[in-house]
């Protein structure tokens, strides 16, 4: 079991009402889940946000808090449900209504990493998946909700951005001008257009190329979080991974400290979002 399902950076006082949050980006792998899995060492991480937390870790800094995962997204997958459990995974959960996740072997258990490559040799018990769900699934959940429900209080609204990586195959295309961005809001669904405008604004004006909704508009996170009507709103962000790392060695590339310089102005962009100083809460 991974010793943390989260960590938690909060500035010296808030002055944001946005809420950052990275739930992929969790690299403690058990012992026990490497000895279980076909998969090495290295292509156990393909699915993981690696290195994300490292290009938001300023966020404290411009009166925000930061949640970023323990457990890897191949162990639990913080951005689905807890009742995504896969038939094809897990003993005795019986199929329901198609859906596609699932389908794909990514359900809150995931059978498969990028690619569609098989983490384990067989099924696993449901004891083991509720394990999981328990330890790593509910508290990191308990958490984010937490600090949105006091920014809300505090502020009036809040705001989260949610905050991934994406392969760069997923976004290429045959003109090179493929996005280095996408803001996922569901559509609409997930945030006002007001707040996601000022996201892509603070993005476009660093020279960035920014979509939204398209390959990637939001999964459970921003679906279950997003309330624009009772003022939370949820923006789930993809950055292209070629931008700032080897894919292939899962390592930073030569771009990663300037990129991650460039996040920095950003994220005090989207920190300003936004009323500020309703209470200035000081951390605890």
């Amino acid at each position: 079991m991974p010793s943390t399902s989260y960590h938690l950076h909060l500035p010296d006082a808030f002055t944001s009402c946005v809420v950052f949050a990275s739930p992929h980006s969790g690299r403690d792998y058990p012992w026990s889940f490497l000895r279980g899995t076909v998969l090495d060492d290295h292509t156990i991480r393909s699915s993981e946000d690696a290195f994300v937390d490292r290009l938001f870790d300023c966020v404290p800094q411009f009166g925000a808090a930061f949640l970023r995962a323990g457990a890897p997204r191949a162990y639990v997958d913080l951005n689905r449900a807890c009742d995504e459990l896969d038939p094809a995974l897990i003993e005795g959960v019986s199929k329901r209504s198609h859906n596609p996740r699932i389908a794909s072997g990514l359900g809150v258990v995931p059978r498969v990493v990028s690619n569609g490559r098989a983490i384990y040799r067989g099924k696993l018990p449901m004891s083991e998946a509720e394990r999981r769900i328990t330890r790593i699934w509910h508290p990191y959940h308990a958490k984010l909700a937490d600090l949105l429900s006091q920014s809300r209080t505090q502020f009036g609204s809040s705001i989260l951005i949610d905050c991934h990586s994406m392969p760069h195959e997923a976004v290429r295309n045959s003109k090179g001008q493929s996005p280095e961005i996408v803001i996922g809001d569901r559509f609409g669904a997930s945030a006002s257009s007001d707040i996601v405008d000022q996201v892509e604004a603070a993005f476009e004006r660093t020279g960035l190329r920014v979509a939204r909704n398209a390959p990637f508009a939001g999964a459970y996170i921003a679906q279950h979080y997003g309330r624009p009507s009772q003022n939370q709103h949820a923006i789930q962000i993809e950055i292209d991974r070629s931008v700032y790392m080897d894919e292939r060695a899962v390592r930073p590339n030569k771009n990663f400290h300037q990129f991650r310089k460039l996040l920095r102005g950003v994220v005090a962009e989207l920190a300003a979002i936004g009323p500020r100083d309703a209470g200035r809460m000081a951390a605890e």
